[in-house]
């Protein structure tokens, strides 16, 4: 075996053990990832190809900063006193942080273990790999549904629905806390009945805390464009203060909280 050979399978059982992964980039002091100020690292790679989003640059698992689940957790701690005083925490975010879901693990592990309050950003789609004793290392899920029409969820992102509501339900059962993100895409997730049935099967579950409606924006459109990808939401315009204030207004008329406007 030579050394290149040799090296290559170290690194694939580090990969295997969640001791090393790939981190796109990250975040200190962001007030939009969960409670208070918190340190946020984007994991690289992703099943889903949303037509609206903003990191397809994020999409490749091996396209980011190669680093050892040790390092990444010591870097999360060097911010340790800033995030507590500011009542926030770690954030892992994407990306899909679930693609590398041994990682992940390994991460919240170092944090979770310092009493750092921790939260997973995610499309849900690999929450079946997460076991109970894992998910206790999550003090927060931040789950974004796409869509509520099986056809609509597969044309827009690529994959089926179903295994992300399993993942809501599953926390449901749990009473694990759990924030809700839905982006509000003009003509494609605005309509009333959409957000109507995302709005009752939040409110279902018992342990939604918050819904966070998003307004589509074009910010990605040059990366889409940069990577030489075809980017279909071209022509499609950000929705309007009101229709982002009609929307946060189904989600509230069925109890949830529904910040902003």
């Amino acid at each position: 075996m030579n050394e290149t050979t040799g090296s290559a399978l170290r690194d694939r059982e580090l990969l295997r053990r969640g001791e090393l992964g790939f981190v796109h980039s990250e975040q200190t002091g962001s007030a939009l990832d969960g409670p208070g100020l918190r340190t946020v690292f984007f994991l690289s790679g992703c099943v889903m190809r949303c037509q609206y989003c903003h990191n397809p640059d994020t999409w490749k698992r091996h396209g980011g900063r190669r680093v050892h689940a040790s390092e990444l957790v010591a870097e999360a701690l060097k911010y340790e006193a800033f995030t507590r005083h500011a009542g926030g925490g770690l954030t892992l975010s994407g990306g899909e942080p679930l693609v590398q879901h041994a990682f992940a693990v390994k991460v919240f592990e170092g944090v979770h273990a310092r009493g750092i309050h921790t939260a997973l950003d995610t499309n849900g789609y690999f929450g079946a790999k997460l076991s109970q004793e894992e998910l206790g290392l999550i003090d927060l899920v931040m789950l974004d549904l796409k869509a509520w029409d099986p056809h609509l969820h597969l044309r827009l992102t690529g994959v089926a629905r179903d295994p992300v509501l399993a993942f809501a339900e599953r926390l449901a059962a749990q009473g694990r806390p759990m924030w809700v993100r839905v982006v509000l895409v003009p003509g494609v997730t605005d309509s009333p009945d959409n957000l109507q049935q995302i709005a009752r099967f939040c409110a279902g579950l018992g342990n939604v805390q918050r819904v966070d409606v998003l307004p589509f924006h074009q910010l990605g459109r040059s990366k889409w464009e940069r990577l030489g990808l075809d980017y279909a939401l071209a022509e499609t315009s950000p929705p309007t203060a009101e229709a982002v204030n009609a929307a946060r207004a189904q989600f509230r008329e069925v109890g949830l909280s529904c910040p902003g406007g």
